[in-house]
């Protein structure tokens, strides 16, 4: 607008600068033609100013009008996506608490694996040492056995053996 304003200006002033070139002192005929150019100039111009006036506000009109059309879809668009966000919301928010309760659970169900796994362990390595030491003193007492059962087999031959020898000390003639 302003752009227009100052090209009117510029016009004008030419304009007059033509005709204050082009007069005479002399000749009023010739003020008149000049007064009348320098108005059909004016007019012409301020013809045109209001053209380009009317253009440039139809324009922006336009530009207006396709601004406020998207601005309504941005709007619209905005609310369904709100909507669609509060959906979301409400649909992954009683999961998420369950998920964190079987979390949860897994957690304390984990420490407690680790602890009876630990102790698991432990029992296990004392079992075996215990198993190893009763195999251990089983192999023992069963050897103390088998030499008890010698020994007694011993003892029972040395003694019938002196029995037979004092039965025939009091036998002799047998």
């Amino acid at each position: 607008k302003e752009k227009l304003i100052f090209e009117l200006k510029i016009m004008m002033s030419s304009l007059q600068s033509v005709s204050s070139s082009g007069r005479t002192s002399t000749s009023e005929d010739n003020n008149n033609i000049n007064d009348n150019e320098d108005q059909e100039m004016t007019k012409l111009a301020l013809a045109s100013f209001q053209a380009r006036e009317e253009q440039i506000e139809r324009k922006k009109m336009e530009v207006k009008g396709k601004v406020e059309s998207q601005l309504t879809r941005a709007e619209e668009e905005t609310r369904r996506l709100v909507r669609v966000w509060e959906e979301l919301e409400v649909l992954t928010d009683p999961m998420r608490k369950e998920v964190a309760m079987v979390r949860k659970k897994i957690d304390v169900i984990n420490r407690e694996i680790k602890s009876l796994g630990q102790s698991c362990q432990k029992k296990e390595k004392e079992y075996r040492e215990v198993l190893e030491a009763f195999n251990e003193k089983n192999n023992e007492k069963t050897q103390l056995t088998s030499t008890l059962v010698e020994l007694v087999k011993e003892s029972e031959k040395l003694r019938m053996g002196k029995l037979e020898e004092l039965s025939k000390v009091l036998n002799p003639k047998r």
